[in-house]
């Protein structure tokens, strides 16, 4: 009970020692419930069908990412926890001289433990608790829900989980620290606060030597990752081995030469504490370039799934919009044997006359899609094969275009709200809507590449692609189609039957009712695709991917910052009596806390700085290979991420120059 009292009293007189261990241990457990409750969430029961299994799959995906995020959180917490025990290593070894035992200080020590784990988990699950039921009101604008009133919801599932999770954690730290305990020496205890990390100095033109290499190194990186027609799958695992290396290297060799740089102007060198400010940043430097090379590659994939899942989510959101103009595409293909051919054309306008009124709408748009043996995807782009995003390869000679009629093309331009077209006598014009294709096409129309079909010769009708599709799709992956004037069209070309109809309803109930009546007319020869169905499914694909990034990048965010911050605080704390030194030779706070200030700030920004030029580069990567989803970097998705970094990150920078002014204060 004694030992009890104890871990109470110095958990009281050190909390402001345990106040960024607090912190994360709060946040870690708060995000962590937020994310494995949403199967519990009143939004759950005002879903589709479709929607609630596309949810069902995302709590699975989250709850195996938890797995690995619980990982993370218990290095982190491991780690934190090893910075508490360095502080107090003389205290140690003061009640190892009264006479206390190893097993008395474990005891206290684990007396610590629980009562840092009960409050933290108290705290951090009324937070998740409470979080929940924002992220609840979040899932209903990303997955189209509509919710009838407010209900708080308690999900114990996910309760039970994260106790049991941060249970293991926290008996992991109590066993790390009998362990760490047993094996240290009375000696070594009241000695610790002299220890430190031997320094040695590096030569500094070899130093800038690696710098150039490493510079050179992440440029070359960088501009293949720019360029990814010319990469395959193998090349991108290589790029990161490359990108990492180049990070650590860089961050290695700054140690050598900034200090050797900077003494070269004595004006800035010889101002205020400038001198001592850059001594201890080279000493840091030197012995945390592993720590800051693993913290700037944190940052870095915090960063872009962070701006990555947000700018995908809003985009795709607002795409889903423009690539469902209609209510529902149906389709019937023509056999390959023209003696074997169904009536498809029938087919779709019988189905259309008899449902009209009853499912469907007036204005629907029937049209007929040709192909041609003589027009292949090698006749319009020029080359036999092509690459998309340089990882697919596809055969371009095996692939026929798809040929439209001018006056049905705009009929449905008509009705999908898309500009119409003048086609010529003579003439054709390609509609596309992926900008990968529109790059391979766009300078061949410019010079006025011709096609020829039937012994007959067309130019472009236009300089470049005209957006456009006729086939609803979740994303921007029409490649193209060839639209020709309606009399050099054969009705022997004739591929697949289309029709595109918006159902007779006039409220949201009404048009998912007619929905399912026109599903139920699905058959083997007639495909059916609805906005309903695009919308919930791929939207619902969209939003699973955006809470993944948002949970995956919001972890990496504070493990980073937490690993920064106590890297910093457990510096500040072995550096001590160098501040005390200062004072002595007539040094003021507001001067010693200015020299901190920066010393905290550069450590801080510099892997950041890194980690933000890595960024750009990697969102443009990751733009590249999306290009059918949209932008996936947009001005509102750089701003919450901004937000995000600014927040917690910023946040863990002040929690940490404050510790560490009242750190070098207390010597």
């Amino acid at each position: 009970m004694m030992l009890f009292k104890l871990s109470v009293k110095n958990m009281k007189k050190s909390f402001k020692d345990y106040a960024i261990y607090f912190v994360t241990l709060i946040l870690g457990v708060g995000i962590f419930y937020v994310f494995n409750s949403l199967d519990s969430q009143q939004t759950m029961k005002v879903l589709s069908s479709s929607t609630y299994d596309i949810i069902e799959l995302m709590v699975q995906m989250l709850s195996s990412m938890s797995v690995f995020i619980s990982f993370i959180l218990g290095f982190l917490i491991v780690y934190a926890n090893n910075f508490l025990i360095k502080r107090r290593k003389k205290e140690f070894g003061v009640y190892m001289t009264l006479g206390m035992g190893k097993g008395q200080i474990s005891r206290i020590l684990l007396g610590e433990t629980v009562i840092i784990g009960l409050v933290s988990l108290a705290v951090g699950l009324v937070l998740g608790i409470f979080g929940a039921q924002f992220m609840s009101l979040l899932v209903v604008k990303m997955f189209g829900g509509v919710m009838d009133g407010y209900q708080f919801v308690f999900s114990s599932k996910a309760f039970v989980k994260t106790i049991c999770y941060f249970a293991i954690m926290f008996a992991i730290v109590a066993v790390f620290n009998v362990v760490s305990i047993s094996k240290c020496r009375l000696i070594r205890l009241l000695s610790a606060r002299k220890e430190n990390e031997q320094v040695k100095m590096k030569n500094p033109l070899l130093c800038f030597v690696i710098f150039l290499l490493a510079a050179a190194d992440l440029g070359i990186q960088y501009y293949r990752v720019c360029h990814p027609d010319s990469l395959n799958q193998q090349d991108v695992g290589w790029i990161i081995l490359a990108g990492c290396l180049g990070t650590f290297f860089l961050f290695w060799s700054l140690s050598g030469f900034l200090l050797n740089i900077m003494q070269r102007s004595r004006k800035f060198y010889l101002r205020d504490l400038n001198a001592f400010v850059l001594r201890q940043i080279h000493s840091k430097v030197n012995t945390m370039v592993f720590a800051m090379t693993v913290i700037c590659l944190m940052l870095f994939v915090t960063i872009c799934v962070l701006a990555g899942g947000l700018g995908l989510n809003y985009n795709f959101q607002k795409m889903l919009g423009e690539m469902t103009p209609a209510d529902v595409n149906y389709a019937v293909y023509y056999g390959e044997d023209e003696n074997e051919r169904p009536d498809a054309d029938k087919v779709l306008s019988d189905l259309y006359e008899e449902k009209k009124g009853e499912i469907f709408a007036s204005d629907a748009v029937q049209m007929t899609i040709y192909q041609s043996e003589e027009l292949t995807v090698a006749e319009t782009i020029g080359k036999d094969k092509f690459s998309v995003g340089g990882m697919v390869e596809f055969s371009a000679e095996e692939m026929q275009e798809d040929i439209v009629k001018v006056s049905d093309y705009n009929r449905l331009a008509g009705m999908y709200g898309l500009s119409k077209l003048e086609v010529p006598e003579g003439t054709y014009a390609i509609v596309c809507d992926y900008e990968v294709f529109e790059k391979i096409r766009n300078p061949l129309l410019k010079e006025g590449k011709t096609i020829t079909l039937n012994g007959k010769t067309y130019t472009p009708a236009y300089e470049k692609c005209q957006y456009g599709f006729f086939e609803m799709m979740p994303n921007h992956a029409n490649s193209g189609f060839v639209v020709l004037p309606d009399d050099s069209v054969q009705e022997s070309w004739k591929s697949e039957e289309f029709l595109a109809a918006n159902y007779q309803a006039d409220s949201k109930q009404e048009r998912e009712e007619k929905e399912k009546l026109a599903a139920a007319l699905e058959t083997e020869e007639l495909a059916f695709v609805s906005k309903i169905e695009i919308v919930e499914v791929s939207g619902g694909l969209s939003a699973t991917v955006t809470f993944m990034a948002i949970y995956l990048g919001i972890i990496f965010l504070i493990s980073s910052a937490a690993l920064l911050a106590l890297k910093e605080l457990s510096e500040s704390s072995d550096n001590k009596e160098r501040y005390e030194m200062l004072r002595k030779i007539g040094a003021d706070e507001a001067l010693i806390h200015r020299a901190l200030f920066r010393q905290i700030a550069i450590f801080f920004f510099l892997p950041l700085l890194v980690a933000l030029i890595h960024s750009v580069f990697g969102m443009t990567f990751i733009k590249i290979m999306l290009e059918s989803m949209g932008k996936i970097g947009s001005y509102a998705s750089i701003l919450a991420t901004a937000g995000i970094l600014i927040g917690i990150y910023g946040g863990y920078f002040l929690l940490t120059y404050f510790g560490s002014k009242r750190i070098i204060r207390n010597v």
